[in-house]
């Protein structure tokens, strides 16, 4: 089989090295980290970055990120699979200038698989997956060769079906993968072979001074900063999807009861969790964070000032909405930059499950704060006041006021004050919310609380 390799020579440039370690599991931390040691390489002017790989893989979006961040990027970018590139790791190494691998180290099985048990993801995912890392190995494009009979073709640097084959079992490369039940995965020497490695050997210091032909040389480990492990926790999906649930739950609760309280405080502490790390970023643009703060202040003209729930609820609902997926993707006032259709779908997913969780939030607090055992059972009141315990009732004579005119006094939603002839009283409005300073009619009285109606 014809295969063609490169190597690029890196002495026209200056002699700092970086290298970045991605000895984990690829993850929004990991992405961070790779993220992070690229720009921290640009702004030293190093002339290439070695990226140190030994991992099992990971999530696919986060590999996507890594690879599209490779491949764009200015500067040489060289594998160096220490052990293992598996799954999201080979899709990562494949997008780099050129691979490296120590002796006896492999990569492969690309297979995109759902949870911890491994289970192979249905096909349209595999199918993203496929075309995915085809286009990550013809981003390298074609070299020219010559055959032994002096023909000059051309081929590939890396061939798109051989690394196909590393996520589809079914992919038949002849001469490399004959059995349609396996995926694809080279040892150092196969990879070596068939043009997805460059080189084999047993440390950075040979891989420069063997490959790269630099013997006067400073290598950089990148080091991580704490903030960079901050932000990678804060961008999780998984806890985003928690602070949407805390955000929707506080709005919703705070909806719920008169003032402003804890409530407000949760929501208004997750909305800075959840905007801030992806603003430092460079995810969320400063229109979107215009756009949340915009859906806020028409959900607080609804309740304040606009009685009921309408247009300003609904709009201000919507903005809040989009805020928070647009905020996960890389764009720049409406036009968007290197934005995958997954990156997409994956925002809509985090809202959608984070509004699920809000739901599911709502429901359960709101049967447990009347609960005698449950955890808000310090929030309510649970005293009776029996017979037998010397307690009696007093009549207050409230029917008396059936039929008279009042002035709201705080605005209903549902519950606050009227004033009847220079008494202030509590009251419930039947029907929509009901604005301060309205005139209202008392329809009936129920367990000592009056019930008003807005005059026409």
């Amino acid at each position: 089989m014809l295969s063609c390799s490169t190597t690029v020579n890196c002495e026209e440039f200056s002699k700092l090295i970086y290298k970045i370690g991605l000895d984990d599991t690829v993850n929004s931390t990991t992405w961070q980290y790779v993220k992070s040691g690229l720009q921290a390489a640009t702004k030293e002017n190093a002339n290439c970055v070695i990226l140190h790989i030994n991992t099992y893989g990971g999530a696919l979006d986060y590999a996507d990120s890594i690879r599209t961040a490779i491949i764009n990027y200015k500067r040489p970018v060289y594998a160096y699979i220490d052990n293992n590139a598996a799954s999201a790791g080979a899709l990562i190494a494949i997008a780099c200038d050129s691979i490296y691998m120590r002796t006896g180290a492999s990569m492969g099985a690309a297979t995109v698989v759902e949870g911890v048990g491994g289970t192979a993801a249905p096909d349209k995912y595999q199918s993203y997956a496929r075309s995915m890392i085809r286009a990550t190995a013809e981003s390298h494009g074609k070299r020219t060769l010559i055959t032994p009979e002096g023909d000059t073709i051309q081929c590939w640097v890396r061939n798109p079906i051989v690394a196909e084959a590393m996520v589809d079992p079914r992919t038949i490369v002849p001469g490399i993968t004959d059995d349609s039940t396996r995926v694809l995965t080279f040892t150092a020497l196969e990879a070596q072979a068939n043009g997805y490695c460059e080189g084999i050997c047993d440390s950075e210091h040979e891989l420069i001074t063997k490959y790269l032909k630099i013997n006067d040389y400073v290598l950089k480990q990148y080091r991580p900063s704490k903030w960079d492990s901050i932000i990678g926790f804060l961008t999780n999906p998984a806890f985003q999807a928690i602070l949407i649930m805390i955000m929707l739950g506080g709005i919703y609760f705070e909806l719920q009861t008169s003032g402003i309280g804890f409530p407000s405080a949760a929501a208004l502490i997750a909305a800075v969790l959840y905007f801030t790390p992806l603003y430092l970023t460079g995810s969320a643009e400063d229109w979107e964070i215009i756009l949340f703060v915009i859906g806020l202040i028409a959900l607080i003209l609804e309740i304040f000032v606009i009685p009921g729930f309408g247009i300003a609820g609904i709009l201000g609902s919507i903005c809040i909405l989009l805020s928070l997926i647009l905020a996960g993707l890389n764009n720049v006032l409406f036009t968007f930059t290197n934005v995958e259709t997954a990156d997409i779908w994956w925002g809509i997913g985090t809202t959608i499950v984070g509004i699920a969780l809000s739901a599911v939030l709502i429901i359960w607090l709101s049967h447990k704060i009347g609960s005698k055992n449950g955890i808000m059972r310090h929030t309510a009141l649970h005293l009776e006041q029996k017979v037998s315990d010397g307690y009696v009732g007093v009549p207050l004579d409230l029917n008396s006021h059936v039929g008279k005119t009042a002035e709201t006094l705080t605005v209903l939603r549902p519950a606050g004050k009227i004033e009847i002839e220079g008494v202030v009283y509590d009251a419930v409005s039947v029907g929509e919310f009901i604005d301060a300073n309205k005139k209202v009619t008392v329809i009936r009285t129920e367990n000592a609380q009056l019930y008003v109606k807005q005059e026409d």
